[in-house]
C-alpha cells in the first residue's frame, strides 16, 4: 500500500528536521518546504494527502496559503493542520476560520501530531457512507455529489465543514457535546480544548446566515443540535 504523502511548512529548519524525521519513522512521506511559495508551486505537480502549515511564515503567512488553497477548485478538501504559536488563541481563531481543520500548538507532542495526522487522514480517506440527500428549508445537502446550496446557490465548504453539517443535518434534534463532535468529525477525544469546535460552528453559521440560530442552535453548557 502507497504511504501517505504530507507536505510540511515552517522556515525552522529543526521544526522541519523533526517533523520530516518522525514523521518517516511513523510511515509516512514526507516533503518539507520554509516557505509558502515553494508548496504552492509543488501543489500544481503532485497533491498530498495532508498539509502541515505553520502561521508564521516569511512571505506569505500560514493563513494566506490556506485560503489559496481552498480557493482552488482541484485540491479544496485537502486536510490541513495549522501549527501556531504556544498560547496564540487568536492564531487558533484565525487558522481555523481560514480554512484549518486542526491545530497544533508549539512547541508540539509528536505523538499527538502523529495521532490527528492519523485520524484527519482515517476522515478523509474513509468517509462516512453516502445519506444522498438531505433537506432543511432552503438548505439542500447533496452527499453523491459533495455540494452544499442554500436558496439554489452553491456554498463552499471545507472538508470538515461539511462533514460536521451533514452529521448535525442528519441527525436533527439530537445534541451533540463538543466532546462528541471531537471524536465524531475529528477522530481524537476530548483533550481540553474545544475551540476547534466552537470556530468550526461560527463559519458553519457564517455560510448559512445563520446568525439567529434558526439551524444550529447552542445548547447552553452542553454543546450544539440541528433544529428541526
Amino acid at each position: 500500500m502507497d504511504k501517505n504523502l504530507i507536505y510540511a511548512v515552517d522556515d525552522e529548519m529543526h521544526i522541519r528536521e523533526l517533523i520530516s524525521y518522525n514523521l518517516e519513522s511513523a510511515g509516512f512521506q514526507v516533503r518539507t518546504f520554509s516557505e509558502g511559495e515553494s508548496l504552492l508551486s509543488a501543489l500544481q505537480t503532485k497533491t498530498p494527502d495532508l498539509i502541515l502549515l505553520d502561521i508564521m511564515l516569511e512571505g506569505l503567512s500560514g493563513t494566506e496559503i490556506c485560503k489559496i488553497i481552498r480557493e482552488d477548485s482541484s485540491c479544496p478538501d485537502i486536510p490541513i493542520i495549522m501549527l501556531t504559536a504556544k498560547g496564540s488563541e487568536f492564531d487558533k481563531i484565525i487558522g481555523l476560520e481560514g480554512g484549518a481543520d486542526d491545530y497544533i500548538t508549539k512547541p508540539f507532542s509528536v505523538n499527538e501530531l502523529i495521532a490527528r495526522i492519523r485520524a484527519l487522514l482515517r476522515r478523509s480517506q474513509h468517509p462516512a457512507p453516502a445519506v444522498k440527500k438531505l433537506i432543511a428549508g432552503d438548505i439542500i445537502l447533496d452527499d453523491e455529489s459533495h455540494e452544499v446550496r442554500k436558496d439554489g446557490q452553491l456554498i463552499s465548504l471545507t472538508f470538515k465543514e461539511y462533514e460536521l453539517l451533514k452529521l448535525l443535518m442528519g441527525n436533527k434534534n439530537r445534541v451533540y457535546s463538543r466532546s462528541e463532535l471531537l471524536d465524531k468529525i475529528w477522530g481524537y477525544e476530548y483533550c481540553g480544548d474545544t475551540r476547534t469546535v466552537d470556530v468550526h460552528i461560527r463559519q458553519l453559521r457564517k455560510h448559512l446566515n445563520d446568525d439567529s440560530e434558526q439551524y444550529i442552535k447552542t445548547v447552553r453548557g452542553v454543546g450544539y443540535k440541528w433544529m428541526e
